[in-house]
């Protein structure tokens, strides 16, 4: 069965067998509660899919800091990226990134130092253990001061700041930082406005112990074992969005249950069969999101609500999203006829003259070419990734513009207009909008669909 599962991110039948169970695991006698609670049937077979899911959006990020921290990364020190540098899904390639992982406290607070930067989209981002965005530091969100001395305070920290300090207070102690500078038509510029962000400490806060959970990758997504760390799990990082405890419930129940052996083998058979098959089934509209000519508008993205659905996707396969507010992203892995896009076809994409892709952005667009399995950007001998405005694109007679996307370049396209894609395999391509504005900001717009030549 193939993998390959438009929009999705989930290669459901690449898992395990829904029969493997760990030897620790299976040796345990159940609890009293645990056969209570699988002879009551406390939980639906709806109930474990919905848990799963649910959880599976912490256990991406706890991933992703895990992998991080390997790398031996300090906390509260930024960690300036090459462009292009980057390793996970859905890289932004119009931008150099600086990360880090974040600790505040009562007694401790994080100091951002932002350079001025004129006529340059940046922002400094803070995300959650779930993935949610709690700040973005730029000209947007501090108009009155868009540069200079930050302080991210946890709420209700009572710390002594430097003079001239902005601070901003968030709901969380632990964080993620993504700083982004657009890199434009001068990219040694970007990179040295880059390497002048910085952070550091007031003190010397205590960073979070992970705890345990499931070694997994995108193409073997945990089974019944997410559970066994639930409780843990969710007692180290709370969702700061309402609502969510009913959720957080049903996986502490299910955590419980698995322990008699018997409903441990029901609940991985449903993960296996049932969980795995509706998160796929979700990828198609990311949860929640609306879809015309092909492309796909996510709902929510950087902050979620109530849409766990939509975020758990969104962290499988772009993780790391920045607000609606920020950007856009529009995804499609179809052409205009509903057809898988492949490398062994020529498509194009046309903008009319009134319609070009600047008309929908404060800032800058871009598109790339992922693979639809790990979303990350596809090899080539030209090394060219995106089309964006510095492309050089040229339009057409009629103030038109068209995108190539093929093996080869086709003979009619200009070279700058040309995206190559790897011949005989299926990709997606991601649209991006940086300060959204009209139609984009609204939603009532949409690229025009992808054209199959040949």
């Amino acid at each position: 069965m193939s993998c390959l599962i438009a929009l999705a991110f989930v290669p459901a039948a690449c898992n395990r067998s829904s029969t493997e169970t760990t030897p620790a695991a299976a040796s345990t006698a159940p609890s009293p509660a645990a056969a209570a609670v699988a002879k009551a049937a406390a939980y639906t077979d709806q109930d474990i899919s919905d848990a799963w899911i649910y959880l599976l959006g912490r256990l991406l990020v706890l991933r992703q800091q895990k992998a991080d921290l390997a790398e031996g990364w300090k906390w509260n020190t930024m960690i300036h990226r090459k462009p292009g540098a980057v390793d996970w899904p859905n890289p932004n390639l119009d931008v150099a990134y600086s990360e880090a992982w974040v600790a505040v406290d009562e007694n401790n607070c994080t100091l951002v130092t932002v350079p001025k930067v004129t006529g340059r989209y940046y922002t400094v981002q803070f995300l959650n253990g779930w993935g949610e965005t709690v700040a973005n530091i730029n000209e947007r969100t501090q108009a009155a001061h868009p540069s200079g001395e930050f302080a991210v305070c946890l709420q209700g920290a009572n710390v002594k700041l430097p003079a001239n300090t902005t601070r901003i207070d968030v709901p969380v102690k632990y964080m993620r930082v993504l700083a982004r500078v657009e890199l434009g038509d001068n990219w040694d510029e970007a990179v040295a406005l880059q390497h002048k962000f910085s952070m550091r400490s007031t003190g010397a806060p205590t960073p979070p112990t992970l705890p345990a959970f499931p070694d997994f990758d995108v193409q073997h997504l945990p089974g019944v074992e997410a559970f066994e760390s639930a409780p843990a799990v969710l007692d180290s990082e709370k969702d700061i969005n309402a609502g969510m405890e009913g959720l957080e419930a049903k996986a502490r129940a299910i955590a419980e249950g698995i322990r008699d052996p018997a409903e441990r083998a029901r609940v991985e058979k449903v993960v296996r069969e049932k969980a795995q098959a509706d998160l796929a089934k979700a990828g198609a509209l990311i949860g929640h999101g609306t879809t015309k000519n092909g492309w796909v508008r996510p709902h929510a993205a950087g902050t979620y609500g109530d849409d766990w659905l939509g975020r758990t996707l969104v962290n499988l396969g772009g993780i790391w999203a920045n607000r609606l507010d920020e950007v856009i992203y529009y995804k499609s892995s179809m052409d205009g006829d509903g057809v898988q896009l492949n490398g062994d076809h020529v498509y194009t994409l046309t903008f009319p003259k009134d319609a070009l892709p600047p008309t929908f952005a404060n800032y800058f667009w871009s598109v790339i070419a992922v693979d639809p399995i790990h979303a990350r950007v596809l090899p080539n001998p030209k090394n060219r990734f995106l089309l964006n405005r510095e492309s050089g694109l040229k339009y057409g007679d009629d103030g038109s513009l068209t995108l190539y996307f093929a093996a080869e370049k086709p003979a009619d396209a200009p070279d700058s207009n040309w995206l190559p894609t790897p011949k005989g395999k299926d990709y997606r391509l991601t649209f991006r909008f940086y300060g959204p504005k009209g139609g984009v900001a609204d939603g009532t717009y949409f690229p025009p669909p992808l054209v199959k030549r040949s």
